[in-house]
């Protein structure tokens, strides 16, 4: 009884900053002020969200975050499927070593990456592209591990029966492999999916046309451009969180086995 309890309480003080966003936006800029406050607002509108479209590059920010993510997603789970599948399941030298080196990196902060990935992407010309970012998921480290990680549990007489009967290893691959790392996927995806869509940092830095901006640069402008507009703010928040949400409702089903993966030993 007290589990559930506690696990309420939690759940409520986790909910209310959601629910005092999704109230906020649809205030009318009158109700924003009103003392006590009006946690369900007697007068929704959606005044803020047709002048957040109205926002210049707003919508276009969208689609430039939606094309990133997307495409950033599909080539993490396709390159890194390849390099566990490699590093588990195809028999070379020095598999341990490369696995090593791959953990490894998972040490090295993102962030002091930034200024030679900037000057190596200044003079391959790539700077200031939104397809400069797939680049980056041709290596991803948690993402090689948490795979390598369930295709350990894969049994080899699989893969032995399947090269018996004259499949190649990219039939394997494809047909035997990728199949049983279904739920593993969907949570890398939504992983994926979720940071480079929310990702700050690395787009201000490669992208200095506006036009080009990814949705949380612009909403970060909003801020300081629009500064006591809440309601304003508010409603670019519970917008970019949209995608997410359905791309979580859409696989949920197998996000939690995924999340079980790890705990095999290889």
């Amino acid at each position: 009884m007290f589990y559930w309890i506690g696990a309420g309480s939690l759940a409520v003080v986790v909910c209310v900053p959601f629910f005092f966003m999704i109230s906020t936006a649809f205030k009318s800029r009158g109700a924003l002020m009103n003392i006590p406050m009006e946690w369900i607002p007697k007068e929704p509108t959606m005044e803020a969200f047709a002048k957040l479209f109205d926002v210049p590059y707003f919508i276009r920010s969208m689609g430039n975050s939606l094309y990133i993510a997307a495409s950033c997603t599909a080539a993490q789970l396709l390159f890194a499927s390849m390099a566990a599948f490699a590093l588990t399941k195809i028999p070379f030298k020095g598999q341990k070593v490369i696995f090593s080196l791959f953990v490894t990196a998972l040490m090295i902060p993102v962030q002091i990456t930034f200024i030679p990935i900037f000057i190596i992407l200044t003079r391959l010309g790539l700077t200031n592209s939104l397809n400069a970012f797939i680049l980056f998921q041709f290596f991803n480290a948690f993402a090689i591990f948490m795979l390598r990680q369930r295709m350990l549990t894969i049994h080899d007489a699989l893969i032995e029966a399947a090269l018996i009967d004259g499949a190649d290893w990219w039939r394997i691959f494809f047909q035997i492999v990728i199949p049983l790392c279904g739920g593993t996927l969907a949570t890398l995806g939504i992983l994926s999916f979720m940071s480079v869509w929310n990702d700050y940092l690395l787009p201000l830095v490669l992208l200095s046309d506006r036009a080009k901006a990814t949705l949380p640069v612009i909403l970060s402008g909003l801020s300081s451009q629009y500064k006591y507009q809440y309601d304003l703010m508010m409603a670019g928040a519970l917008v970019s969180i949209v995608p997410i949400f359905v791309l979580y409702i859409c696989v949920q089903g197998q996000f939690k086995e995924g999340m079980t993966v790890g705990g095999v030993k290889g």
